[in-house]
């Protein structure tokens, strides 16, 4: 019963497994225009897994569509790999709000300060010895001409407090004038 191609809305609610472990259950996915981007869904992760396979628990993380073998005849996903592979998948993930994202999750997102302002979209992400530290933010017009800052950013991943999932927004910890002045801002846009 193996397909390559699964609706979210077939996989909504239903158990995911790795042979006979129960990993999660399948709560949805990111909110995007360009469906071809979206290539994780989110899962509700089972406690007793998040403590023996993540290196801090986290109760949502992305699950890699390519990873979905089928639906069982008892309604259950079946994963197509090992937990060691989701294991593997999970460290290369960015944490916020103690929610794991995949690095497909967090592109095109906007960036806003606490305070509602639109700093920019994340373009993409950067690793500091195999982990990911920031993101670099393609800010907008006025936020240049406001905090003469140039067109790109590197934001740290310490500095969001939060995501917005209907929105697919991140929100940073502070407003942008003092996220300016954070130590780990400097010492990221020094690199």
């Amino acid at each position: 019963m193996k397909n390559e191609k699964y609706n979210i809305q077939e996989l909504l609610q239903r158990d995911v497994y790795v042979n006979d472990k129960k990993v999660g259950t399948i709560v949805g996915e990111r909110h995007h225009p360009n469906e071809a981007r979206v290539r994780s869904m989110r899962i509700q992760v089972e406690s007793d897994v998040a403590d023996e396979y993540m290196r801090k628990p986290a109760e949502l993380a992305p699950l890699p569509k390519e990873l979905v073998h089928s639906i069982r005849n008892d309604g259950t996903v079946k994963l197509s790999k090992s937990m060691r592979e989701l294991q593997r998948r999970w460290r290369n993930t960015v944490r916020i709000d103690e929610k794991l994202y995949a690095p497909d999750e967090m592109l095109d997102r906007a960036v806003l300060d606490n305070q509602g302002r639109e700093i920019g979209v994340i373009t993409e992400l950067f690793k500091i010895k195999r982990t990911y530290k920031g993101v670099i933010v393609k800010t907008r017009l006025g936020v240049q001409k406001d905090f003469g800052v140039e067109d790109t950013l590197r934001i740290p991943i310490t500095a969001f407090s939060r995501t917005r999932e209907r929105l697919d927004e991140v929100v940073l910890s502070r407003n942008f004038d003092k996220v300016l002045q954070l130590p780990s801002y400097i010492s990221i846009n020094e690199l």
